[in-house]
């Protein structure tokens, strides 16, 4: 059986429901992954080669993890938006999901700059940005670590979804 269809419509459905409540709501319902990834495992084992579809996903699942476990680590993004990308990851493969992850940062980077704009914080970013990276160019010792001033967030569970439907419009175009 041919399931990528399936399977990539299924994933647009599931970032579509994502950043809408990412938006709405601040969150990603875990209901909402755990039910996509359910969906992603079963088109899987449904598929002409069960094992190899599964061991990609699985894959998948690892990478978006990995890539973005960091930016949770370092408070710079929330978890939900940490298993959107293992979700993702569990419909498409590793090399996939470093795609969509790029692109996500992308869309990500974009709106930051957008909402840092509009809210005019940009000077305070820039001091944010300036008071990370200063130590690193003039080779200073790591000063301890501050609490800066945020200068707001952004529903990256957008973004990710961005990343995903470019990946997927790229497939049939």
């Amino acid at each position: 059986m041919v399931v990528a269809p399936y399977l990539d419509t299924l994933l647009l459905l599931l970032v579509a429901a994502a950043a809408i409540n990412d938006l709405s709501s601040r969150r990603i319902p875990n209901r909402l992954l755990l039910g996509g990834l359910a969906g992603a495992l079963v088109l899987h084992a449904l598929s002409a080669d069960p094992r190899q579809a599964l061991l990609a996903g699985l894959g998948g699942v690892v990478t978006g993890l990995l890539i973005f476990m960091p930016f949770y680590l370092l408070r710079g993004m929330a978890a939900g938006d940490v298993k959107m990308m293992a979700t993702v990851g569990a419909f498409t493969s590793p090399t996939d999901v470093l795609e969509i992850a790029v692109l996500a940062w992308c869309a990500g980077g974009i709106m930051a700059l957008a909402v840092v704009i509009y809210r005019g914080r940009l000077r305070l970013a820039l001091a944010n940005l300036w008071g990370l990276v200063r130590p690193m160019l003039l080779r200073l010792p790591a000063a301890p670590s501050t609490a800066r001033e945020s200068v707001g967030s952004i529903p990256y569970g957008l973004a990710i979804a961005a990343g995903t439907i470019y990946l997927l419009i790229g497939r049939y175009a």
